[in-house]
């Protein structure tokens, strides 16, 4: 087909022309009849019929690639989308942020692997992504080539001109005037922009609302008060009937994602597993004194020391003495494999939910290489950006139930793991010296739950007093430390 273009466009004081393409058809022949519109400013003659007005603009040309979410391992095969770091028609290169996904066990971050216009998204928030679906579509090498486009819009006078919006032409205000006008149901095109090149402005919009409705109000007269009538003594007051409150709240519905999803699928596998309970109280009155004399040394060196980095270490000197704690049983308990290395992972209460991510490798690891880990695995925890391998491997757990509250817990084992210790709050109570005399103490209390298929009560209860004993003097754990 031939193709035939006419551009013309000049302005002379009073006189504007504007020359629009047309095409037409006639039988087997394709006629280009171009028909001009001729429209005079001048005050002695003005032509009012419709007429075509133009623009131009510059068609991009590129390939389109689709980018699918690749595998990010451990056996993920769908993730949840979190934050969108790019809108559709933004420009990026490789490796900058596309987006956060969240899947059953951590938060990653996807990156571009192309340099281009991102052109499409295929999810919204919260939505559910799938390993190789499309994530979005970008443009790469892109060529720009003008071309003229013609657009048709009714004629309008010069005054009228400045309180619409030309049909093709885009508006200029940003995402946050766009959503305010949005949300109260005003048309950009009827607001007068104040800015540079009649972009439009959030005080634009407020201005044009208060002329919508501005109606001021008379004020309201101000009702005379009366005293009420004298009550005669014997009259009887009528018994008020209570109405049932009413109360216009819906039940919601959401679907299972992210760590809680995670969570149904350990803790379904952990009801198959037998549990046994121990509980016992330790005496930390010489530990908190301790940890008072170390606190400004560690905060010299940029660390927050807790009670937990001795809490793990214990647990790890008493590991060594009872390797089957430190264990894991395959799904039909034929076969027992010792964890050479004491990952101790530790429960934490985040926004997302219950997580688990453990500190590697515990026993060749001093205090203050524990505290600064739990530092920055807390760090992480409450941003939502652990990594899978912060929260897998784990070999033994502790649970600190004490930092929200309650003394006694019933822990669930973590499958594969074999067991698994609560800690209570640290409360100040009385207690008996050696010498019969009451002072005050500080006493937490601690709940293990263990495998009864392959551990008895006799070893746990060794390991705890084990464990209590490292603590309650923590002197003894440079006995044994290597």
């Amino acid at each position: 087909m031939a193709a035939a273009r006419v551009l013309g466009s000049w302005s002379r004081n009073s006189v504007r022309l504007i020359c629009v393409r047309y095409f037409q058809t006639c039988n087997n022949v394709h006629v280009l009849k171009p028909k001009c519109v001729c429209s005079f400013s001048s005050p002695l003659l003005q032509y009012s019929q419709p007429h075509h007005s133009l623009r131009t603009a510059a068609a991009l040309q590129g390939q389109v690639v689709q980018f699918k979410l690749s595998d990010i391992g451990e056996g993920i095969r769908e993730v949840t989308i979190k934050e969108w770091y790019v809108k559709e028609g933004d420009t990026v290169s490789q490796f900058d942020s596309i987006c956060e996904v969240q899947s059953d066990k951590a938060s990653v971050t996807i990156t571009s692997r192309y340099d281009g216009v991102i052109k499409r998204l295929y999810y919204n928030l919260d939505d559910i992504a799938y390993v190789g679906k499309p994530l979005i579509d970008i443009e790469t090498e892109a060529l720009k080539d003008s071309e003229e486009d013609v657009v048709e819009t009714p004629a309008v006078s010069h005054e009228e001109h400045t309180h619409q919006e030309i049909k093709g032409q885009k508006t200029l205000a940003t995402p946050a005037v766009r959503r305010l006008a949005m949300e109260n149901n005003i048309k950009l095109s009827e607001v007068v922009g104040s800015g540079k090149d009649g972009r439009i402005l959030k005080e634009d919009i407020l201005n044009f609302l208060e002329k919508q409705t501005g109606a001021i109000l008379p004020p309201s007269p101000k009702a005379e008060i009366t005293p009420p009538p004298p009550q005669p003594k014997d009259r009887t007051f009528p018994t008020p009937v209570s109405k049932p409150p009413v109360f216009t709240g819906k039940d919601r519905t959401e679907p299972v994602t992210g760590f809680q999803k995670a969570m149904v699928k350990t803790m379904s596998a952990a009801l198959k597993i037998p549990h046994f309970g121990y509980c016992d109280e330790v005496d930390l009155t010489e530990l908190v004194k301790l940890r008072e004399e170390l606190k400004p040394v560690a905060l010299a060196r940029g660390i927050k020391l807790s009670f937990m980095p001795f809490f793990l270490k214990a647990a790890s000197l008493g590991l060594l003495q009872f390797p089957i704690l430190n264990a894991s049983v395959d799904e039909n308990c034929q076969n027992i494999t010792y964890k050479a290395s004491h990952n101790i992972g530790i429960a934490m209460d985040t926004e997302l939910g219950l997580i688990v991510p453990n500190v590697k490798n515990v026993q060749v690891r001093s205090i203050f290489d524990i505290a600064m880990e739990l530092n920055r695995l807390q760090k992480l925890g409450s941003s939502g950006q652990l990594s899978t391998a912060d929260l897998t491997g784990g070999t033994f757990t502790l649970s600190n139930i004490g930092s929200i509250g309650g003394t006694y817990a019933k822990p669930v084992i973590l499958p594969p793991e074999v067991a698994i210790g609560a800690l209570g709050a640290i409360r100040a109570l009385p207690r008996f010296d050696q010498k019969g005399e009451v002072y005050k103490a500080q006493i937490m209390n601690v709940s293990w739950s263990a495998d009864h298929r392959i551990i008895d009560g006799a070893t746990m209860s060794r390991f705890s007093n084990l464990w209590k004993s490292y603590l309650e003097n923590p002197a003894f754990m440079l006995l044994d430390l290597k």
